[in-house]
């Protein structure tokens, strides 16, 4: 499993939001933000291959960025972007985002 994960649910309807395309990102000192990975989430919302098993996380800043208008044509937030830390390259961080036209929310999940 990827050492970062993330899923969106659609907290309108109750339902995953698939189609949605995510990219991670990873902050370097030199040169800013620099893409690592990117995916689109499945039927069940999730993608669970951002990275692969056997990459290896640095300590850092990183950011799962969101491109909601793929998914809310309509919606106020066209780009949800999370930043996060990684500390401890041996945990897996699973970033979550409930969803909707109008709002989002996140946590660290599990």
């Amino acid at each position: 499993m990827s050492p970062i994960t993330t899923h969106i649910l659609d907290v309108a309807s109750g339902k995953p939001a698939a189609g949605v395309a995510v990219i991670l990102e990873h902050k370097t000192n030199s040169s800013g933000w620099h893409a690592i990975a990117n995916g689109v989430t499945d039927v069940d919302g999730r993608i669970g291959t951002l990275l692969g098993a056997d990459d290896t996380l640095t300590p850092g800043h990183y950011r799962l960025i969101f491109e909601t208008s793929t998914y809310y044509p309509e919606c106020f937030f066209p780009e949800v972007t999370i930043s996060f830390v990684v500390k401890d390259v041996e945990q897996h961080y699973h970033v979550p985002l409930l969803l909707s036209p109008f709002g989002y929310t996140t946590y660290r999940g599990s």
